[in-house]
């Protein structure tokens, strides 16, 4: 199927309203979906016998800044009997109203594989995955504040007495790679 087949197929299924924008331009082209409907939609890609969308390659968090104020979740597909390969994307504001991370449903129980790429999204970007079985850090200490791949991020300058911002500390003090050129003969 082609990717305008495949976006027809979604329409039928769901309607007109369910896609919010798309991009043909890019190499890869992508469909914007409700973000409150988007399992729905991977578990038609998954199960209906003309898309097959058995294998998530990849979920992906995406900061647009404070300026635009959203974050985007892009999920790329393929179907390995069919070969076809559809990208599809969410996009919501950084915080609610409430000033709480930004709700994305789970899409755990279609592809297990999501579990961690949905993890390392909550860890890293800030998006709550609603119904994740295990939503918790994966790449930071569970007690880190914050989500280090927003663009607003502030690093602390400590951690647990540590110190966690990179400096010219080596530099300074006199290390200059000489370790490093032992090996090099």
């Amino acid at each position: 199927m082609s990717y305008n087949e495949i976006k027809e197929l979604i329409i039928a299924r769901f309607g007109t309203e369910i896609i919010t924008g798309e991009n043909t331009q890019n190499p890869q082209p992508f469909l914007i979906i409700k973000t409150e409907r988007l399992a729905d939609v991977c578990q038609e890609l998954f199960s209906n016998p003309q898309t097959y969308f058995d294998y998530l390659a990849c979920i992906t968090g995406l900061d647009n800044g404070p300026e635009a104020g959203t974050l985007e979740v892009i999920y790329n597909l393929y179907s390995i009997p069919y070969d076809h390969h559809l990208t599809l994307k969410v996009v919501t504001e950084r915080l609610t109203p409430t000033g709480t991370l930004p709700d994305v449903p789970t899409v755990t129980h279609i592809w297990r594989t999501a579990d961690w790429h949905e993890r390392e999204a909550y860890d890293l970007v800030g998006i709550n995955f609603t119904n994740h079985p295990d939503l918790r850090r994966i790449l930071c200490a569970h007690d880190w504040e914050g989500h280090p791949l927003r663009r607003d991020y502030e690093w602390p300058e400590y951690y647990h007495g540590l110190k966690v911002r990179y400096d010219n500390h080596n530099e300074v003090n006199g290390f200059k790679g000489e370790y490093f050129k032992t090996f090099e003969s």
